[in-house]
């Protein structure tokens, strides 16, 4: 049984605590059993949603296996705000030390940086903050508009939802895909986004639907978007025909599955390019035989 541990600071936004909390409240639901526990330097913590919360002032014993995740707070991080102690901060640069893992949300990055556990390592934080983070902290490698870091058992996270991927990325890390997906349905999050994944993605921007046939099929163009995937065989794979798929997915998305495969081909594409790779090599990453077709994707996107 793994233990995981929330620190909460004053400021702390709910659903930064409360997205990863239900992703390991419902996996325990599931029969991977979690036991959570929520530490604060104050007995009642006020949250930037007005709604105070109750936590315990001792750390738990902890062991290898177990995590402690810093949820963001609403202030960003300006310097000395919100106040942490030299108690709770050794406790995060003790637990790491001894083998365990370290995760923060949003502006929760701030905490492990005081506790010296981003040097040198990949770190993510929210969009709006990112470039405030670099100059608190120049030893660390801040990586900009990621969902989520994982470096040497410290994990950071963009910011509010994307606490909820962090979370699956871990239960995923420890029982297998398959569980986490089950997780994921349960909370009616359709898609389990990947840490490299744009903070603004495609796969996020194309699921505001409740069509479920549409999300079935989304989720396998997402996780073989760089294969060919013929319209029959995907038809056939959630069950109705090529006519029939085509038009629930146009009216759920706007898109037909071609274009919406286009679609997350072109924006990994585009990461890629952005990260030094030539137009030939991304286009061949993602899937393309040749460079044409993503230069007359990405012409018509400009």
């Amino acid at each position: 049984m793994s233990h995981i541990v929330f620190f909460l600071v004053p400021g702390v936004h709910l659903l930064d605590l409360a997205g990863p909390a239900q992703v390991f409240s419902t996996a325990t639901d599931f029969g991977h059993p979690y036991t959570l526990s929520y530490v604060a330097e104050r007995p009642q913590v006020p949250t930037a949603q007005g709604l105070p919360l109750v936590a315990g002032p001792d750390w738990p014993e902890l062991g290898p296996e177990d995590l402690i995740v810093v949820p963001g707070w609403r202030t960003g991080i300006p310097a000395g705000e919100p106040a942490i102690g030299p108690a709770s901060l050794r406790a995060l640069r003790d637990h790491h030390a001894r083998g365990g893992t370290v995760a923060s949300v949003c502006a929760g990055v701030e905490a492990l940086g005081r506790a010296g556990l981003l040097d040198g390592r990949r770190c993510t934080t929210h969009h709006d903050v990112q470039d405030e983070l670099a100059l608190r902290y120049p030893d660390a490698v801040v990586v900009p508009d990621v969902l989520f870091t994982v470096d040497d058992r410290v994990i950071t996270s963009a910011g509010i939802a994307s606490g909820i991927d962090l979370a699956l990325h871990l239960v995923a890390t420890r029982h297998g895909p398959a569980v986490a997906a089950r997780v994921a349905r349960e909370m009616v999050v359709h898609t389990r986004r990947n840490g490299h994944e744009p903070q603004a993605s495609a796969m996020l921007r194309h699921r505001c639907h409740l069509d479920d046939t549409v999300h079935r099929a989304q989720n396998l163009i997402d996780a073989r978007f760089d294969q060919p995937l013929p319209l029959p065989a995907l038809a056939s794979a959630v069950g109705v025909s090529e006519r029939t798929l085509t038009r629930l997915f146009s009216r759920a998305t706007g898109l037909t599955p071609l274009r919406y495969q286009q679609t997350l081909r072109l924006e990994r594409a585009q990461h890629l390019i952005s990260h030094g790779a030539t137009v030939d090599t991304a286009a061949r990453s993602v899937g393309f035989e040749d460079a044409r077709m993503l230069r007359r994707l990405r012409a018509r996107a400009a």
